[in-house]
């Protein structure tokens, strides 16, 4: 019998962004969501991934159009300036956001309805955007 998918609440926040830059969740391939908020202290994407728990060895993996990269290795993209579809922009990538670390502790937290949250710096040491794969602040992911 498969397992039956939960769902997990997500929200990644961009912290003290770099202003008038635009930013977006890619989902799937060439997907683009918007903020659920913006001020100019941060920038929220709240979103839902599945999580396929397996009850033999105790790990569950994480799925969803959010979601990429190979299992072990999962992270969701956002994309910034002109890859957030911005085409006045005179910047571009994309940020990734690590789900490793999500822990069985955090899932089973998150089971009663809360939601897990990740908060990185939104400017990167030149002043403009961060690119790449970015350090989550704190203690990384969180139970909101």
């Amino acid at each position: 019998m498969k397992p039956v998918p939960l769902e997990l609440r997500l929200r990644v926040t961009v912290v003290d962004p770099p202003p008038h830059v635009e930013y977006a969740l890619q989902l799937g391939r060439d997907e683009l969501v918007k903020p659920t908020s913006r001020t100019a202290k941060g920038i929220v994407f709240e979103f839902t991934v599945e999580v396929i728990e397996d009850d033999t060895t105790g790990s569950f993996r994480l799925r969803g159009p959010a979601v990429q990269g190979p299992r072990g290795k999962r992270f969701v993209y956002l994309c910034v300036g002109g890859y957030a579809g911005d085409t006045s922009a005179n910047v571009g990538g994309r940020v990734k956001v690590s789900l490793e670390g999500i822990t069985s502790t955090l899932l089973e937290k998150a089971k009663r309805g809360d939601t897990l949250e990740a908060q990185f710096e939104g400017t990167g040491r030149n002043g403009g955007p961060a690119y790449a794969s970015v350090r989550l602040l704190g203690e990384g992911w969180y139970v909101a």
